[in-house]
């Protein structure tokens, strides 16, 4: 264990002396990689929570649908779901159908009411898509970057080696390290930006797809309270 100890110690301790005799460009594209990985995780941690909730919220709010037997009480019980995308969907489409029903008496557009759903719909989407671009471009630029502040290490190598006139380790092997640790930045920032948006893709799938399903459940409760 004091082994293991020690061993740690003496890596974090040559990370810290590569990164402070580091040429300054390089250490630019670790910070600016270090920053990018950051943000991407605070957008990861804050989308799967907000994803789980929409999720959660969304299936008891489709269970509650389901069993009322009119608008009004969906309306009424709608309140303790707020979270839930679904919600917002059946505010849009319950405010069409009254409009229709103060204006003409009855539901009597019901493309209008698809409409309205669709939309509604729609920008559901695009709010819970919010930032996920981010971790598609990191994702795709971050290994650029990293491969960056690679090819800065390996000039440093040979401009050690010229200098020093000799093959010894000692003159390549702080510009090999620099050029290793700018490969391992980028991919470390771009692995998880990666399998987080096409995590968070399949989910947004699966939740568009439950919104369309819904809108057609709205539109068959409408069609049953009015007579259409």
């Amino acid at each position: 264990m004091p082994g293991s100890l020690t061993a740690l110690f003496l890596i974090q301790t040559s990370f810290i002396d590569l990164v402070s005799h580091g040429s300054v460009l390089a250490n630019v594209v670790l910070a600016l990689l270090a920053l990018i990985s950051i943000y991407s995780w605070t957008i990861i941690f804050a989308k799967w929570s907000s994803f789980r909730a929409a999720q959660a919220s969304d299936v008891r709010f489709q269970r509650a649908f389901r069993k009322s037997t009119g608008l009004e009480a969906v309306m009424v019980a709608s309140e303790q779901f707020r979270p839930s995308p679904l919600v917002s969907v059946f505010d849009d489409g319950y405010a069409e159908v009254s409009r229709q029903v103060k204006t003409r008496g009855s539901v009597s557009n019901r493309e209008a009411l698809g409409r309205s759903l669709t939309i509604s719909t729609n920008e559901q989407i695009a709010k819970l898509e919010q930032n996920l671009g981010w971790l598609a471009t990191t994702a795709s630029v971050s290994p650029f970057i990293g491969l960056f502040g690679t090819v800065l290490g390996i000039i440093r190598a040979f401009q050690n080696l010229g200098s020093a006139g000799s093959t010894s380790l000692s003159a390549v092997g702080p510009g090999i390290a620099e050029a290793l640790i700018a490969t391992a930045a980028g991919l470390f920032a771009a692995i998880p930006a990666a399998m987080a948006y096409n995590y968070f893709g399949n989910i947004l799938k699966q939740i568009g797809g439950r919104m369309d399903d819904f809108g057609l459940e709205f539109l068959n409760l409408v069609d049953r309270s009015f007579g259409e």
